[in-house]
């Protein structure tokens, strides 16, 4: 038997330990890694490869910087020595003929034979010990090959590459851009791919997440506690209902939508500390749902604001067009960056409050009114700094209608393409929140189209835990 490391991964409590070998979880790795690759690719039309380097202050930027000068005078030595020394050149041909090579199509014959009869290394070694070696015409030969081969943007280098005379720095640009190269190649198949992932992305994700499970038991367990916390809200809420209506049965067991409770699993995750970890079934679109949440948690402060602000001076404002606009004005660009951990969410408040006093009096005296007394704006000033306390009153009633419109989302057929009534005090954030709802009810239709299975099968033990399992169907809204 092969000696392999393995890694325990333990089960519920009551199931005993599932032994998983490393190959087993390489595997279910890669295909995490496929499964989230293809699914950027097919939702996420701006997705594509950068080309990125070291900062050349860094660290690592310093290093590669030294370790690469002393490759290239190395190289620079060894050619200018009586006779020649051609080892190292020839390997850098050598890797230069793989590159090319990857970059053909199937069926690119002709230009293949060229590259490995030109570039054929035996031959160029042969060469070298009788000091015969054109390492111009090769290098001419790449540039050419290259230029034949590169995308339109690169044109420019090319003709850079030809007006270089210095064979070894003419060798180490051919390696930058060909680097390059194969940044657009990539993209270039990520653009070809992309239409076919987006035809074919529900029933690949569905099948890769399945061959997770099989190399991975484990791989729902997170999601499994995630639909589990979401009944207990749900039977939590119902209790609360029954206690406080008379001549209720209490007797009777609850019966428990189990789209609702998909539903409100999917609504936490508008609150979630994303310093835990995402059930699984999610992974993919982690970082789309993490940056709605943190425009959502700035759109709450600019309408926790703008509610303030209104019950406050709402009389002497009430004939200022577009008043709530400009508190907007005022509010967004001193929350730019709110949600880093560097951000002084209290310091931003205070300065928001400063110029909206500011503001509401200016605009009092445009009006020959009455400007704010001391005792208003210090109390304006004061509540608009308590948005960022705990339980605050105002913070909890936008968060509460914010929470209402996206629950009312959910609920919709999914191909209602209508948006549910705006609550009241989200006016002035109406048009970003249903650019934010539309993004996150798409996110989530597509989630229940590939894991509506999984989850029917979760809820089907969580909430029916006697019934027979059968096939599992997915979950409508």
């Amino acid at each position: 038997m092969d000696i392999c490391l393995e890694l325990i991964l333990f089960l519920p409590a009551a199931s005993p330990p599932k032994i998983i070998t490393f190959d087993e979880l390489m595997a279910a790795a890669r295909n995490l890694s496929d499964l989230t690759l293809a699914h950027e690719i097919a939702v996420n039309a701006n997705f594509c490869i950068k080309h990125e380097d070291f900062p050349q202050n860094s660290f690592a930027g310093t290093v590669k910087r030294i370790v690469h000068k002393a490759f290239w005078d190395h190289l620079e030595s060894e050619l200018n020595e009586d006779p020649p020394e051609y080892e190292h050149a020839i390997k850098l041909f050598e890797e230069i003929k793989e590159i090319l090579l990857s970059f053909l199509t199937p069926g690119a014959n002709r230009i293949q034979n060229q590259i490995c009869e030109v570039l054929d290394t035996d031959l160029i070694r042969q060469q070298a010990e009788h000091n015969a070696v054109d390492i111009h015409g090769l290098a001419n030969y790449i540039i050419n090959t290259m230029g034949k081969l590169c995308a339109p943007i690169r044109d420019n280098d090319i003709k850079q590459l030809k007006a270089t005379d210095n064979i070894v720095e003419l060798l180490r640009q051919i390696f930058r851009v060909l680097d390059l190269m194969k940044v657009d190649m990539a993209n270039y198949t990520i653009q070809n791919l992309r239409p076919y992932l987006q035809r074919n992305l529900v029933d690949y994700e569905r099948t890769k997440f399945q061959e997770i499970l099989e190399e991975t038991p484990s791989a729902l367990d997170l999601t499994t506690e995630w639909i589990k916390e979401s009944i207990e809200d749900e039977l939590s809420s119902i209790s609360d209902e029954s206690s406080s209506s008379s001549g209720a049965d209490s007797s009777s067991k609850p019966i428990i939508s189990p789209t609702l409770v998909l539903n409100n699993g999917y609504l936490k995750l508008l609150q979630w500390d994303y310093c835990k970890t995402i059930p699984e079934t999610l992974i993919t679109d982690e970082a789309r749902l993490q940056e709605l949440r943190e425009k959502l948690n700035q759109l709450k402060i600019i309408a926790c604001v703008c509610l303030i602000t209104n019950n406050m001076v709402g009389a002497a404002i009430v004939d200022v067009p577009d008043f709530a606009d400009q508190l907007k004005r005022i509010s967004v660009p001193l929350l730019e960056g709110m949600n880093k951990k560097t951000f002084d969410l209290k310091e931003a408040l205070n300065g928001i409050g400063v110029q909206i006093c500011s503001k509401v009096n200016r605009s009092l005296t445009e009006r020959g009114l009455p400007t704010l007394t001391e005792e208003m704006q210090n109390n304006l000033m004061g509540q608009i700094a308590h948005i960022v306390e705990e339980n605050n009153p105002v913070s909890s009633l936008i968060d509460k209608r914010i929470q209402f419109f996206m629950r009312s989302l959910l609920a919709l057929p999914s191909f209602q393409k209508c948006m549910p009534t705006i609550p009241g005090g989200l006016s002035v954030i109406q048009m970003e929140m249903e650019l934010i709802g539309s993004q996150y009810a798409s996110i989530v239709n597509f989630n229940k189209q590939v894991y509506g299975p999984f989850y029917a099968n979760i809820l089907r033990k969580l909430l029916f835990p006697e019934a027979p399992m059968g096939k599992a169907e997915t979950p409508t809204n």
